[in-house]
Formats: structure tokens, C-alpha cells, sequence
């Protein structure tokens, strides 16, 4: 556990009623991201969930216009790739062979580099578990920095000892609600890694997605010191979730 997590909550009577697990979801990146928004808007607990894209996707940070004129045209086994536009900051993301995980919570402070050493805590012992020790990245944030989230690895983001970059996080703030979400590449196609950046991703022979979200699993109920049963969202959450997404498509 990090220096920092002395912020984290306690544990006691009720650690099991503070988290709340979400039971994996694939769907689309628009429907994703509506999810998220409305959890960190609206969650009356702290929540975790880990999520696929389907169909493959781009997210775009926060504050991210410019793009390639290409990728409104890209398309991957006769599927065309969304384009979404995420509540957080950083770059480019390509949503394909990866597993996101999320994440909302409240009250630990406003330090935010702390507050993303303590959130990733649980990511890099799941991992260290997994013979793959990781550690925070140690490039600067830049206004000049590449499209690509993966090309650069700041203190938010997770990379192995020879540096490449296997999770690429980022966060949004609304008082002291956070929302962190990041991106765990496992298996990335090639072509279209090339199609979408110009390069070619770090090829990393990392465990299945299936092995990787029960060791991250095991190790966030270590640090949080809890038991996590999946509660699905409910019809009545799932109606304000679909209420906000055609808000937005419309």
C-alpha cells in the first residue's frame, strides 16, 4: 500500500456497504462513457467496475478536438471505430483488446497526485502478483505532447521497468468526487494500432483479460479491505444512464 493511502478510508462495521462492484459490461463507447459520467454524478457509494468496448473504439480526452481526419473513417472487421469524447482529460485512446477499469470515490482530498498513487496502488499489486511489477511513468504533462495517450507515460499512468506502458489512466473532478478511468492494454491488433497512430504499440505477453481483472479484483478488495458482490445497475439507473445518452445524441 502507498504512503498516501493513510487518506483511504478506514475499515469497520460497514466497509461492505461503502463499495460498490459493477459486474463487467461490453458495449459501446458512448454507452460507456454515459455510465461513468452518471456514476460519478450520481453514485450515492464509491464504485469499481471494469468494462469492453464493443464495438472497438477511440476516447478523446476532455479537452481533445483535433484529430486526424482519417479516424472519422476508420473501421475494423467491418465495423466502424467510434469516436468519444471522454469526462476526463489526457490523449487518444484505442479501445480494442484492452480491459478499462473505473473508478469513483470521494474524500481523499484534493492532493491529486496523490490521489492517483493511491488509486493505482491496487492496479500495480494485481499486477506485481502476476510476475509483472509496474511503477508510476515520469514523463512531464505537456500541452505539446502526442495524440497518442500510450506514447508518453506520465505519474498517472503505470509502465514496466523497461518503460513500456501498459495502463494509461486519467481523471475528472467534480468537488471532491473523483472519477479515474484507464485503459490496460493486453491485446492490441497490430494493423490497426498502425492504422490509427502510425506505429506500433509495445507487444507485452501479459495474461488473459480473465486472469488479469481477478488478480486486480483480489487486490483491490486487499488494499480496500472488502468483500465485492456484483450489483448490477438497476432499471431505474439504467433509464437516467439511457435518458443522458440521447440527450447527448440528439
Amino acid at each position: 500500500m502507498s504512503a498516501g493511502c493513510g487518506s483511504l478510508p478506514s475499515s469497520g462495521s460497514n466497509v461492505e456497504l461503502m463499495w460498490r462492484y459493477l459486474p463487467p459490461l461490453a458495449a459501446p463507447g458512448r454507452v460507456q462513457m454515459a455510465v461513468d459520467r452518471w456514476l460519478w454524478q450520481s453514485s450515492d457509494r464509491p464504485c469499481l467496475r471494469f468494462y469492453n468496448w464493443s464495438p472497438p473504439a477511440i476516447s478523446l480526452g476532455y479537452s481533445q478536438r483535433q484529430i486526424p481526419e482519417h479516424w472519422q473513417h476508420l473501421h475494423w472487421q467491418g465495423q466502424p471505430i467510434e469516436l468519444v469524447q471522454r469526462p476526463t482529460g489526457g490523449r487518444a485512446v484505442l479501445h480494442q483488446g484492452d480491459l478499462t477499469y473505473s473508478l469513483v470515490v470521494w474524500g481523499l482530498g484534493q492532493r491529486r497526485r496523490q490521489v492517483y498513487t493511491d488509486l493505482c496502488q491496487f492496479l500495480r499489486v494485481g499486477f506485481e502478483r502476476l510476475g509483472w511489477p509496474l511503477q508510476l511513468g515520469q514523463d512531464s504533462y505537456s500541452s505539446q505532447a502526442p495524440i497518442n495517450c500510450f506514447a508518453q507515460a506520465t505519474v498517472a499512468d503505470l509502465v514496466l521497468p523497461t518503460g513500456e506502458k501498459v495502463i494509461g489512466s486519467a481523471q475528472a473532478w467534480r468537488g471532491d468526487r473523483v472519477l479515474q478511468h484507464g485503459s490496460i492494454v493486453l491485446t492490441p491488433d497490430l494493423d490497426l494500432w498502425q492504422q490509427v497512430f502510425g506505429s506500433v504499440p509495445h507487444r507485452q505477453s501479459l495474461p488473459p483479460l480473465e486472469v488479469v481483472q481477478t488478480a486486480l479484483l483480489d487486490a483491490f478488495e486487499a488494499q480496500w479491505q472488502v468483500k465485492l458482490t456484483p450489483e448490477p445497475l438497476s432499471d431505474r439507473e439504467w433509464q437516467e444512464i439511457n435518458a443522458e445518452i440521447n440527450k447527448v445524441s440528439n
